[in-house]
């Protein structure tokens, strides 16, 4: 008998039952067949319980890897609730068919709810870093810059659409990229500055570092969070003097970020800083700094370095 069947799915329509994780499983790697019963009768579910469904679809896919729901959430692409549509891009976070391409660009060009849009443009920054690795077509790369270019150029957007969209383009490693972040920087619109920081680092391009390390000392506890996350993309050791004060930073978030930054720099004088932070008042400070340290000699040991440090 196919699944899901006719009970099972009154059962998961009726808002009185509950959806049971035990049952959702069986959603999941659906055969075209199997899935097209779910497709007729989605429309008719309650909206709350169509989210309801997703979000634990997504929950369910975060915590074993081995269950697949994307042919649900790719379906959910379409659904009449902005909400829903936001959750099955969400969920489609490890699809990597190029036929997610298109229908991430018209969400981006078209999609009434801006959250939508955003999460489409953070979605589609999966694929402009394939293309930078050349593991995607000419074509569909040129498709993913265009539609991402024209979101960041597009004026009437909103600022959240346009941040995120740079954030996604900026694993592309050309000259209008370039530009653009460093336009986005100097933008009025501090959520863009903030964005345009996040793509240096998604850059792991060092011509950044001497803006970083100004961004680094900014008011902004978000800027200097941004900063220090980019500067442990980066990975260069010239990084590590620049972000140590950042480790008695007011904010614990920067704290965090910091600490995360230098055991992704690693080296010894990044070790040795850790190690001191062990011994921190603070115990975020004491638990970040034991995870980067692991990290950090991982990586160290992983080049040959473990010896020397």
């Amino acid at each position: 008998m196919t699944f899901p069947s006719e009970s099972y799915l009154q059962d998961l329509a009726d808002p009185g039952r509950p959806l049971g994780a035990s049952r959702l499983v069986s959603l999941s790697n659906l055969a075209p067949e199997e899935l097209s019963p779910l497709v007729e009768v989605w429309p008719g579910i309650a909206v709350d319980r169509r989210r309801s469904i997703l979000e634990e679809l997504v929950a369910l896919a975060e915590d074993n890897v081995e269950l697949n729901f994307d042919a649900i959430f790719l379906a959910a692409l379409k659904d009449a609730d902005g909400e829903v549509r936001w959750t099955a891009v969400r969920g489609l976070w490890e699809y990597q068919g190029r036929d997610l391409i298109e229908p991430l660009v018209a969400l981006l060009h078209n999609d009434v709810e801006a959250r939508v849009r955003a999460e489409a443009a953070l979605a589609l920054g999966r694929f402009a870093l394939r293309a930078e690795f050349q593991k995607l077509r000419a074509s569909d790369a040129e498709r993913v810059d265009s539609a991402l270019r024209q979101t960041i150029a597009n004026g009437d957007e909103v600022t959240e659409v346009r941040a995120r969209a740079v954030e996604a383009v900026s694993a592309r490693n050309v000259p209008w990229v370039h530009a653009m972040i460093r336009e986005a920087h100097a933008s009025p619109e501090r959520r863009l500055r903030v964005s345009a920081v996040h793509a240096m680092g998604r850059t792991c391009d060092p011509c950044w570092l001497p803006i970083l390390f100004g961004e680094l000392a900014n008011e902004d506890a978000e800027m200097r969070y941004e900063a220090a996350g980019a500067c442990g993309a980066i990975g260069d050791k010239g990084c590590v003097p620049h972000i140590l004060p950042l480790i008695e930073d007011e904010d614990a978030e920067v704290q965090s970020a910091a600490i995360d930054a230098l055991g992704r720099i690693g080296g010894s004088e990044a070790k040795r800083a850790l190690r001191q932070a062990l011994q921190h008042p603070r115990g975020h400070v004491r638990e970040a700094a034991l995870a980067a340290l692991a990290d950090a000699e991982f990586e160290d040991d992983s080049l040959g370095l473990g010896q020397r440090n």
